[in-house]
């Protein structure tokens, strides 16, 4: 067996592996169409993952992950200035991942629901089969 025909199927290459037949299954087509992401919806996911596509912004979610925090705490957590920290909670809070309450002088940082939770742990244990 050559060393090409060796191969994983599954590997990444240069280039996707295509149909030698560009015969289209319209049963299978009509059946998972409907299903399929809108354009906006694409859109509006993009936009969303982009915003999850910031380490810094990681950081501070998987720090809020363990409990909620006060900006000065995530600041020293993420060894990041208060106004650094400041600018990506308020990104993350445009898109309504996280939340905060004021409490005297301090306001505090918590994720959103259990949904982002889920999310973050989900692709975190995503990430730990994939590079053990």
């Amino acid at each position: 067996m050559s060393p090409s025909s060796e191969r994983d199927p599954n590997a990444a290459s240069a280039e996707a592996p295509t149909c030698d037949s560009p015969l289209v299954d319209l049963n299978g087509v009509r059946q998972v169409q409907p299903e399929t992401l809108s354009a906006q919806r694409a859109q509006q996911m993009a936009e969303f993952f982009r915003v999850l596509a910031d380490p810094s912004r990681l950081r501070l979610l998987s720090a809020l992950a363990q409990r909620e925090l006060c900006v000065c705490d995530l600041a020293a957590i993420a060894k990041m200035s208060e106004s650094a920290v400041s600018h990506q909670l308020r990104t993350l809070r445009a898109m309504r991942l996280v939340n905060y309450r004021r409490q005297g002088r301090n306001v505090y940082y918590h994720l959103a629901d259990a949904h982002v939770i889920e999310l973050y742990r989900t692709v975190d244990e995503h990430l730990d089969e994939l590079c053990p």
